[in-house]
């Protein structure tokens, strides 16, 4: 869910996974990995969002196809890079 699109009484009693809340005791989540294996991570200002959609993107789909990668980060803005690598970063992190 986009924060954007949530107003902050709407999450109350509700779980919220932020982009900190991802990595594990033993270091990074794996697609926070992937992300930095692929250089995927630019300014840094839309990594975040995209972490974390790919994050939910691969729990709900552990193989998705280039038009669900597309699809799924369709509401995340980057301007430094032309997604190209973000993709193969999703793709790095399914293989994880």
């Amino acid at each position: 869910m986009c924060a954007c699109l949530v107003a902050a009484g709407q999450a109350e009693h509700r779980d919220v996974r932020t982009v900190e809340g991802l990595p594990g005791p033993d270091g990074l989540d794996p697609v926070q990995q992937a992300f930095l294996s692929a250089g995927a991570v630019q300014c840094g200002f839309c990594t975040p969002g995209l972490v974390v959609a790919v994050h939910d993107l691969l729990a709900r789909n552990p193989n998705p196809s280039d038009p669900d990668i597309r699809e799924a980060l369709a509401g995340n803005l980057c301007r430094c890079t032309g997604y190209e690598n973000i993709v193969a970063a999703v793709k790095l992190a399914a293989g994880a």
